[in-house]
């Protein structure tokens, strides 16, 4: 089964992105090549990026609160595992207290360092880095792998208290879905949402169809068109029945 996840708001699309690139720095910061850490080095500007909404935080903070709330409630119920709900508040917990520990902007550590500014200055150009034109950078790819996976770790390190945080949030937005088994009649499906909000839709199918989502929605209406790809990778419609499962998120 392949999964396609689609943002209903700014929101989750911001935190599933960052999402997206906490997995790729982790990925290329284990492995040892020069190569390696240049990718997961222009990963972490992408972090960067992205993290730098200003309201981003204080969404995270407030968001893990109104769980941390929703779930205590829960405590009273005796269908309720006590010591599992109990470790996804002690993980809420560490999580609030990290990402309230964050001073000042998002990432301010790596706007402050100017060498790494410097390499991020010339990384948004074509062929920027260069060794003839950031030649500390190039000698620093020829350091032992440990001192640079050392010197990554140690970047990316203040960013793990947001990394902690939208992970839970994600986590939960994820366990929220209601799932059904449905079937898109010669590739179209659309469902009437009623009005309500909804957070995230999930879509699940056998990869071997060769069938692909491309999903739009609003507060009143889902849609789902599945797509196929030729020999030049182009989409088509996909005009056969496809089975998925249909998960609609919302915390």
């Amino acid at each position: 089964m392949i999964l396609y996840e689609y943002p209903l708001n700014e929101r989750v699309r911001t935190l599933l992105r960052l999402e997206d690139l906490f997995e790729r720095l982790d990925t290329f910061a284990r492995r040892e090549h020069p190569l390696d850490h240049h990718v997961a080095l222009i990963t972490l500007f992408e972090i960067l990026d992205v993290s730098a909404r200003a309201d981003l935080k204080s969404d995270l903070l407030q968001e893990l609160e109104r769980q941390r709330q929703a779930l205590v409630a829960f405590r009273s119920s005796p269908d309720v595992a006590v010591d599992m709900l109990d470790r996804v508040l002690s993980q809420i917990d560490a999580a609030g207290a990290g990402l309230g520990a964050i001073t000042g902007r998002t990432g301010q550590h790596l706007r402050d360092n100017e060498w790494l500014m410097s390499i991020r200055s010339r990384v948004i150009i074509a062929g920027g880095a260069c060794e003839f034109d950031l030649p500390s950078y190039h000698a620093w790819q020829h350091r032992p792998a440990d001192v640079r996976q050392r010197d990554i770790a140690g970047w990316a390190a203040p960013f793990r208290a947001l990394h902690d945080s939208l992970a839970i949030v994600l986590n939960l937005l994820r366990e929220s879905a209601q799932r059904s088994r449905l079937t898109a009649r010669q590739g179209s499906f659309q469902q009437s949402l009623g009005g309500r909000t909804w957070q995230m839709v999930q879509v699940r199918l056998d990869e071997s169809l060769g069938a692909i989502p491309e999903i739009s929605a609003n507060k009143y209406l889902l849609w789902i068109r599945f797509t196929s790809q030729d020999g030049d990778l182009r989409p088509r419609p996909f005009e056969a029945d496809v089975d998925f499962e249909l998960a609609l998120c919302n915390l």
